[in-house]
């Protein structure tokens, strides 16, 4: 939802820098595979170890430069089913490192209790959830389907989880990353019910057997 309306801000915004990356001789894909070096770097390196300011400052400036290859690809008339590949492939393993080592971070730095198995268990399944939205998309236009549909994008949930851990980390309760993590598992549960009640109707619609 936030990503569908974020997508004019971000074209307006960046089409100039990317276009002077461009110039410089980087292309699309280049910038994909950085942002997801980037992004996996800092997840890993600082979210298990509590720096819950640093960690989704630096992973916000990354996400929003993640457009960057979209634009440029789109701006340069490079887009290519590869670049998509590759950019859906290396969201997932951002997100992974994201959702993974805020689950660490419970297990290491947690007080042993309900809450701490509640914070792991719910990023855990967040982690699995938010993986399997993206896959129901893919799968369904596989099969000539579509199923974009969804309360919960991958901005979405980044924003959620990232905006819960700064807030932690300003000193509020640690419960509160736990409930925004069950959120984002809960919204992406939802959002995979979604897709997968749009594609039946579609294949209803076409002849196709339930």
């Amino acid at each position: 939802m936030l990503g569908n309306h974020g997508r004019g801000l971000t074209k307006a915004l960046f089409t100039r820098p990317a276009l002077a990356l461009g110039r410089l001789g980087v292309t699309p894909n280049m910038l994909t595979v950085i942002g997801t070096i980037l992004s996996v770097t800092a997840a890993v390196t600082l979210l298990p170890r509590g720096h819950f300011v640093a960690g989704p400052l630096v992973l916000l400036v990354v996400l929003v430069a993640d457009s960057f290859d979209g634009i440029l690809a789109r701006a340069t008339a490079r887009s290519s089913v590869f670049g998509a590949f590759l950019d859906s492939t290396m969201d997932r393993l951002a997100d992974g490192a994201v959702l993974g080592s805020l689950a660490a971070w419970a297990a290491l730095s947690m007080s042993a209790g309900t809450l701490r198995t509640t914070t792991i268990v719910a990023a855990l399944a967040a982690m699995i959830l938010a993986a399997t939205v993206p896959y129901a998309r893919a799968r369904a236009e596989s099969i000539g389907a579509t199923a974009k549909v969804g309360i919960a994008e991958r901005t979405d949930r980044l924003l959620v989880a990232l905006g819960a851990t700064f807030v932690v980390g300003l000193g509020a309760a640690q419960w509160v990353l736990t409930v925004a993590l069950g959120y984002v598992a809960i919204a992406s549960f939802i959002t995979v019910i979604q897709r997968v009640w749009t594609v039946y109707r579609q294949t209803q619609r076409t002849g196709e057997p339930a």
